[in-house]
């Protein structure tokens, strides 16, 4: 087909002996513009110096443990299965890694190391929540170069051209695929536009941003979900990712109310620390006596010594 997509007839290459593989290399450069955007949008905020690169390392560890099992969980067969293999799970570099696993255990990571910093996960959740659709963009080309995770057949000018080798569900050669990596790439991006409009329109605050990206994320992959031929478990004739979409889009609906009835709150503040953790309420917290003597005082002290020795 003329107008089809090529895929790349790489995806892993050798520098000496080690393997630089493209799925890793997309991942890497997702965080990394993540990282970038949630620096400076923490700072907008009000959040303290060098906190978003230490918080990062806690989501980062924690979300691909959580992404992987996820993954592993929900398709069991490569790993499980009659011609399973149990090594293949921790070979992360072959793909194969679960977005929701990455929220559920990466917030777990943010949280204990927000804990540890004495800040609230809300102001940092919406200045991380923008970069989180760009690095989801990013990250799906990994599945393109892979050559995995595409749609069903299709004619369309914008197909997906599959090496015959990596065609699954007993297609034949030359058949075409809808790019399904494309579309959530493309839906992430707009999504992050869209968010950053309605976050400054509406001065989104005190979670909201993050949860409206769960919502748009979710209404997105729920669709091009269904589109996916790749092997996946099955329930009540929607693939499990979909109703995993379904229902955190409805979580993240009633959080967003929920959160949204906070703010509104007349006592509300968009305060970055716990409560009692603040530097001003460590430095208000000083008792007048444990500070140092100065000046006069040290003189006076001295006086009534000089006093008593004589």
């Amino acid at each position: 087909m003329p107008l089809s997509i090529p895929s790349p007839s790489e995806s892993v290459w050798m520098i000496g002996p080690v393997p630089l593989r493209a799925y890793a290399i997309a991942i890497i450069i997702g965080i990394v513009i993540a990282w970038w955007l949630l620096e400076r949008r923490y700072r907008a905020k009000g959040g303290p110096e060098d906190v978003s690169l230490d918080i990062a390392v806690w989501m980062i560890a924690f979300g691909i443990v959580g992404a992987r099992i996820y993954h592993v969980i929900t398709t069991p067969g490569p790993y499980f299965g009659e011609n399973g293999d149990l090594t293949k799970i921790i070979r992360i570099w072959e793909g194969g890694l679960g977005i929701w696993g990455a929220i559920s255990l990466g917030a777990v990571g943010a949280w204990i190391g927000l804990r540890r910093r004495g800040l609230r996960i809300a102001p940092f959740a919406d200045a991380l929540a923008p970069g989180l659709l760009i690095a989801q963009a990013v990250g799906r080309l990994g599945n393109y170069f892979n050559q995995e995770l595409y749609g069903r057949p299709t004619d369309l000018p914008w197909a997906l051209e599959i090496d015959p080798e990596n065609i699954v569900g007993g297609y034949p050669p030359g058949t075409t695929f809808h790019p399904t990596f494309l579309y959530e790439a493309l839906w992430c991006l707009a999504g992050a536009v869209l968010l950053v409009a309605l976050e400054r329109r509406f001065k989104l605050r005190g979670g909201q941003a993050f949860w409206l990206y769960v919502m748009i994320y979710t209404a997105g992959r729920a669709w091009i979900e269904n589109l996916r031929i790749d092997e996946a478990q099955i329930v009540l004739g929607l693939r499990l990712n979909v109703w995993t979409a379904i229902a955190m889009f409805v979580v993240a609906t009633a959080f967003f109310v929920w959160r949204t009835s906070i703010v509104r709150r007349s006592d509300y503040t968009d305060e970055i620390y716990l409560d009692g953790q603040s530097p001003e309420h460590e430095k208000a917290g000083t008792a007048p006596e444990t500070v140092e003597a100065t000046g006069e005082d040290r003189r006076a002290s001295t006086e009534e010594d000089d006093s008593d020795t004589a």
